[in-house]
């Protein structure tokens, strides 16, 4: 299945009226995420592993549609609170793309 086939199962989406939000949702999340691992780990493609984070923040990001900008919101005694950083869930997985820098040597001036 695809990405676009996976949101829609996860948001309960059974016709194709949607999709053209999704794919624009999708695209979106993919662009941000090839930043963050172009800057950070030097990679110009998300590697397959790390579609299900594509996924989610899409997910996430469909869930909020209309909600935009907002920190929290309170209806009827329903509270929800959105985080800033889409990616900080998942911050411990993504470090791991980062390259090790080992100390080559210590230069020590006394």
């Amino acid at each position: 299945m695809s990405i676009r086939d996976n949101v829609k199962v996860v948001v309960g989406v059974q016709d194709s009226l949607q999709d053209s939000v999704i794919d624009r949702l999708i695209a979106n999340v993919e662009s941000r995420l090839k930043v963050w691992l172009k800057q950070n780990a030097g990679l110009t493609a998300i590697p397959e592993e790390l579609m299900f984070i594509v996924e989610e923040l899409v997910v996430n990001r469909y869930n909020k549609i209309g909600s935009e900008g907002m920190k929290s919101e309170s209806i009827e005694g329903r509270s929800v609170s959105f985080t800033e950083d889409d990616f900080k869930p998942y911050q411990a997985i993504l470090e791991t793309y980062i390259p090790k820098t080992e100390d080559v040597g210590k230069v020590m001036f006394f």
